[in-house]
């Protein structure tokens, strides 16, 4: 089955495209599978495929768009921001989080103080920011996640190859 043109040109790639309809056209379930499971069979096409994958994408535009404000109401309301403090600056040092600090760019790690130095020198004096130097919802980054993620795997990875040898 070849898949459809219009959809060859908004999934990527013609091999991306490819890979997607063969794998949900020929292997999607059998008449066996029918039997074993009491699940009604149907085979998915390219076009359900699309139709069903724009749905879920639309859905979850539409989730984060309706919990945006809440999210930045909540932001704003936790206070940390006050002190130009960002998400990630706050974070318990768990050993994962302590190894990510490690690995963090020296420049990233100088900013990191400096924030963080600059909130206990405002909290000891009772003051903050100006407003216009508050942490906004929108730049702040979570600059050390990906270091974190990281080392979550390579910990996990050693867990399992430890626990298999």
């Amino acid at each position: 089955m070849q898949p459809l043109p219009g959809l060859m040109q908004a999934a990527g790639s013609d091999s991306q495209c490819q890979a997607i309809a063969d794998f949900f056209s020929h292997s999607s379930g059998t008449l066996q599978d029918e039997k074993k499971t009491g699940k009604p069979f149907r085979r998915r096409t390219a076009i359900n495929l699309f139709v069903e994958m724009a749905a879920r994408h639309l859905a979850t535009k539409a989730a984060q768009a309706a919990a945006s404000p809440f999210r930045k109401w909540v932001y704003n309301a936790s206070g940390f921001n006050k002190y130009g403090l960002m998400h990630d600056d706050l974070l318990y040092e768990t050993p994962d989080v302590k190894q990510a600090l490690k690995r963090l760019p020296e420049d990233l790690l100088h900013q990191r103080s400096f924030r963080i130095v600059r909130a206990m020198q405002l909290s000891m004096t009772h003051d903050i920011l100006p407003k216009e130097q508050w942490t906004k919802f929108e730049e702040d980054v979570k600059y050390l996640q990906p270091y974190i993620d990281e080392v979550r795997r390579e910990r996990e990875e050693r867990e399992e190859w430890e626990s298999n040898n």
